[in-house]
């Protein structure tokens, strides 16, 4: 299994050998992010902020400003808490295109506890007109996004967590900005994931498919644009929809399914963290506590057709 920010590193230095505008910044977190190869190879193009979150976005900004390709790289629970104003202003705003690599999002600094969880995020970054927000499940994906991203006129927040993760996409991966891609068809429950939820939902919709009912799998780890297409189609097509996030139950994923749902007669169920301080441990027990790994998806699946 690899690790999506290290293949997003890895990519990213691969483009920037060729190209001396693409920049990287960071705050005292090239290990956390696996840049340190790009600071050797390439400190030309290599920006060193310290523990100053707020000094990186605006320096950032201000590269992006001047024709720069510049991705932000740190822990996601920093830039969207300490540098929020600046995202907000100097990014958004600002119509700055950096992209922000937000390492260990959702809970996958674990054992570090609430401090370092990132379940905010969606919430508070889709309010912002002209952020973009992807949450890439797997390598592939990764590897393609930041390929995608390197000429993307727009400011991108970018969340992946830590750990190796299994692959959800075999071979050459493609995808469009904004579009949910289908990876099982169905028509009795529709389930969603984004980011490392979407490997669970497959499986559980695979175990689902194995007792005879059809469920629909969509990826859509493309936040915002958000494909209401398709999310129209499921609610047609499908008696139940269930959403799994690796954010809090409030204004995330399931809160934007909702809030486009709002006129559908369709029931959905939103799986994620509560309105509480998560356990601490690592991903894998954090996930099976609150119900987000393939097991719990597959048992709320199950008593949700019930209903």
């Amino acid at each position: 299994m690899l690790a999506c920010r290290k293949t997003f590193t890895e990519t990213l230095l691969e483009l920037a050998r060729k190209d001396k505008d693409i920049i990287a910044v960071t705050t005292d977190a090239r290990g956390s992010v696996t840049l340190g190869d790009f600071a050797e190879e390439l400190p030309a193009q290599f920006v060193e902020c310290g523990i100053a979150e707020q000094d990186a976005v605006g320096i950032s900004a201000g590269l992006a400003h001047s024709g720069k390709k510049v991705f932000c790289c740190g822990p996601a629970c920093f830039y969207v808490a300490r540098s929020l104003e600046q995202v907000k202003v100097d990014m958004a705003y600002s119509g700055n295109p950096v992209k922000i690599l937000g390492v260990s999002g959702g809970v996958a600094y674990g054992a570090l506890g609430a401090t370092h969880h990132s379940l905010h995020d969606i919430a508070a970054l889709r309010c912002f007109p002209g952020m973009n927000i992807v949450l890439p499940p797997d390598a592939a994906a990764t590897e393609t996004l930041v390929r995608f991203l390197v000429d993307f006129p727009e400011p991108v927040y970018v969340r992946v967590g830590r750990a190796g993760v299994p692959d959800v996409y075999e071979g050459d991966f493609r995808f469009e900005i904004g579009k949910a891609n289908t990876l099982l068809e169905g028509n009795d429950i529709t389930l969603i994931g984004a980011g490392e939820t979407v490997w669970h939902v497959l499986q559980a919709g695979k175990a689902l498919k194995e007792k005879g009912i059809g469920a629909r799998v969509l990826d859509f780890s493309w936040i915002k644009p958000f494909d209401r297409d398709a999310l129209l189609k499921a609610a047609r097509e499908t008696s139940r929809i269930l959403t799994v996030e690796e954010h809090s139950r409030f204004g995330g994923l399931g809160a934007l399914v909702t809030e486009t749902l709002s006129e559908a007669p369709v029931p959905v169920r939103i799986l994620g963290i509560p309105d509480e301080n998560a356990v601490h441990g690592c991903s894998k027990e954090i996930f099976h506590h609150y119900g987000l790994d393939a097991e719990g998806i597959e048992t709320a699946a199950l008593d949700f057709l019930k209903k």
